[in-house]
């Protein structure tokens, strides 16, 4: 980034001739090949950590700012509506569909299975969540009225790449959702949405999650216009999306104590993550990223199926993490961390403000801004993210990058 800008994405196949002065491609067939040079958005600056000691928490931090740029130039507060150009579709066409699949891997999925709560509640379209690495296994029904998005971040992620093009194969349109200008999903696609979340060096997924779920809000948000919602409740959506990044900045103030709460159980034998509705796969987005960079065996659950076998794991050393805000199933979240704590398992609570009586059954408890409950887990997951962040620190681990892993899977 400090010498250039200017980029070329080759296709496969391309063979490339450098010389000091100039470049040719050609494709196998010995035929010219058609290129455009493209330009690279960010700066040398912004791929350097600056005054955070690791690349994870100076990603944690950039949210108010991704998710600013995630929605910029994409609300229209005149027709209470999301524009999405990208899609290349009309709005007949998008009213013709009638069932959406969303694949993605890793934090991709569970962003995905925010997705399918979202659109769901706001649109009423059905709506289904695929592992990118499983659909292209499966034979999975599709006609010309269903619409598949393929989530990634680098899209380079091969399992997802594999999903998109069968997909296709089928006579499925299918549309990318990558941060990664120029990347093969982006160019194979029908179409889709950047979600500008600017360079991501940490091998944790932090800032591209919520980048991702807002793109599924604003694309709830579109479906939902063109079918059922009024222009005030598209109006009344664009107020409560543009308060989030503020109030994922009010989050990121209670570092010390996240801080605090994470060194007291950063010698745990493991962690049980519970959440429900839009926050279960907040609660599987919270584990994985406690076991990438921790190495502390993580699992998450609906915290209905607390009953259901995963009571058994409750003990002194196992701390269960409830994403508990202020909606519709409270009551019952609270009835579950009742379970947990009379069998002498620690609670860490993520609630909203507010719901101070949380206080009397546990001490670690972390308060995010109300919002609605399709919103919430953009603010949910922040904690679970500085919660991983300062549990890896404490234990001593390499947090940028992890062992084993890498940041973009390109081999099955």
């Amino acid at each position: 980034m400090a010498h250039t800008r200017d980029v070329v994405y080759l296709n496969d196949h391309d063979i490339v001739s450098l010389t000091k002065d100039r470049y040719d491609v050609t494709s196998t067939d010995g035929g010219v090949a058609q290129v455009k040079v493209s330009r690279v958005e960010f700066t040398a600056d912004d791929a350097e950590k600056g005054e955070f000691p690791h690349y994870m928490l100076k990603e944690i931090f950039e949210q108010p700012n991704s998710l600013r740029n995630a929605m910029r130039g994409r609300l229209s507060r005149d027709d209470g509506i999301a524009i999405l150009g990208g899609l290349n579709m009309t709005p007949q066409e998008l009213r013709g569909i009638d069932r959406i699949i969303l694949s993605g891997c890793g934090t991709a999925f569970h962003a995905a299975m925010v997705g399918e709560y979202v659109i769901e509640t706001l649109a009423r379209v059905p709506t289904e969540v695929e592992i990118a690495s499983e659909f292209r296994y499966r034979n999975v029904p599709a006609d010309k009225n269903t619409l598949q998005f393929v989530l990634s971040q680098s899209g380079e992620t091969i399992d997802t790449l594999a999903a998109m093009r069968e997909a296709r194969r089928k006579g499925i349109k299918c549309l990318g959702i990558v941060n990664s200008v120029g990347s093969t999903i982006a160019r194979e696609s029908d179409g889709g949405c950047y979600i500008h979340a600017g360079p991501e060096i940490g091998v944790a997924a932090t800032k591209t999650f919520t980048s991702q779920v807002m793109i599924m809000t604003l694309l709830g948000m579109l479906f939902g216009r063109i079918h059922h919602l009024s222009s005030t409740d598209g109006m009344e959506m664009i107020d409560e999306m543009e308060a989030i990044p503020d109030k994922i900045a009010s989050i990121l103030t209670q570092t010390e104590r996240i801080k605090a709460i994470a060194e007291k159980h950063a010698n745990a034998e493991g962690m049980l993550f519970m959440g429900r509705q839009a926050n279960y796969p907040v609660a599987l987005e919270g584990a994985l990223k406690m076991k990438e960079i921790s190495y502390i065996y993580a699992s998450g659950h609906p915290s209905a199926e607390l009953k259901h076998g995963v009571i058994a794991l409750v003990k002194p050393d196992m701390p269960s993490i409830f994403i508990a805000p202020d909606d519709a199933v409270f009551d019952k979240n609270v009835s579950n961390i009742e379970e947990v704590l009379a069998r002498k398992g620690p609670v860490i609570c993520v609630t909203t403000e507010g719901r101070t009586e949380l206080e009397r059954l546990t001490e670690d408890v972390i308060y995010v801004p109300d919002c609605p409950s399709y919103l919430s887990p953009l603010l949910t997951v922040i904690p679970l993210q500085l919660l991983s962040y300062y549990t890896a620190v404490a234990r001593g681990c390499d947090v940028d990058k992890p062992r084993n892993l890498a940041k973009s899977v390109t081999v099955e």
